[in-house]
């Protein structure tokens, strides 16, 4: 779930042109903490997430949709290679 997390935050921050530090500090955090989130070695808390959520201009439902969207795919393909 860390990677898919990380991995989505990314590509939104990428959408937005963003660098890890604008996005770091439109959301009062540390730039390596942005960077320990996308590479998923740090699983941000809900309450963090909504709060990078309001650094990317995008709405924790439409964030959480899309983890959910990347959750499904990778256990499909999990289930086919079984």
């Amino acid at each position: 779930m860390r990677q898919i997390i990380g991995k989505t935050i990314k590509a939104i921050r990428l959408q937005q042109d963003l660098s890890q530090e604008d996005l770091a500090g439109l959301c009062s955090v540390d730039r390596a903490y942005i960077s320990l989130i996308e590479v998923g070695k740090n699983e941000p808390s809900v309450s963090k997430i909504f709060q990078l959520c309001e650094g990317l201009q995008t709405k924790p439902s439409t964030f959480f949709k899309i983890v959910e969207v990347e959750y499904e795919n990778l256990k499909d393909v999990h289930s086919d290679m079984e």
